[in-house]
């Protein structure tokens, strides 16, 4: 599992635009690897991040956008939207050869979807939030995001995108996928 924990550790929003940087960073070390052994590696890091960074948003930061942000069921609506997506094209690739040249092509596609879906965040959600919360509830937010992560699924689950699915199905779901994670590694 990657380390998640970015060094903006006492406001929601910094927390968050780091690890889309960290995210950034990790699709360059997959689309830099030098070996298939080496890909896959990284691959597995950026999966991992995504899942848990995906499900701690929408656990967290998502039903507080709704409350606190103008238009908020809409901007979180649509950002559900594009992660359901994003989850479906994430277990696609889990699925795909990581050496073939189309694991590469269906990649430069998410990373294109996976940026886009960040900026959108950024700018319509999470600077919005900035502006409305005061310093204790961004580092309480941060908190919060930091324990939905520790306990989040490593793998994508497509068609669990709101907070009560997570917290439902998550934990089982995330027992399960960190054990297929030990298992894989082992077997690596």
């Amino acid at each position: 599992m990657p380390d998640t924990f970015v060094q903006s550790t006492d406001d929601v929003v910094k927390f968050l635009k780091d690890q889309h940087n960290l995210i950034k960073d990790l699709f360059e070390e997959v689309f830099s690897a030098s070996t298939a052994k080496a890909r896959e590696k990284a691959f597995v890091e950026l999966r991992q991040l995504l899942a848990v960074h995906e499900t701690a948003e929408e656990m967290v930061v998502h039903p507080r956008a709704r409350r606190e942000v103008a238009e908020g069921d809409e901007i979180v609506d649509a950002r559900l939207h594009e992660e359901h997506a994003a989850k479906e094209q994430l277990s696609k690739l889990e699925s795909m050869d990581v050496g073939s040249d189309e694991f590469i092509t269906e990649l430069a596609k998410f990373r294109e979807a996976v940026v886009d879906h960040a900026e959108r965040e950024e700018h319509e959600e999470f600077d919005k939030l900035h502006r409305k919360l005061d310093a204790d509830d961004l580092e309480r937010m941060v908190k919060a995001v930091q324990a939905a992560e520790a306990i989040a699924p490593t793998r994508p689950h497509p068609g669990v995108e709101s907070a009560g699915l997570n917290f439902a199905v998550g934990p089982f779901a995330s027992m399960l996928d960190r054990a297929r994670d030990l298992i894989g590694a082992a077997l690596r």
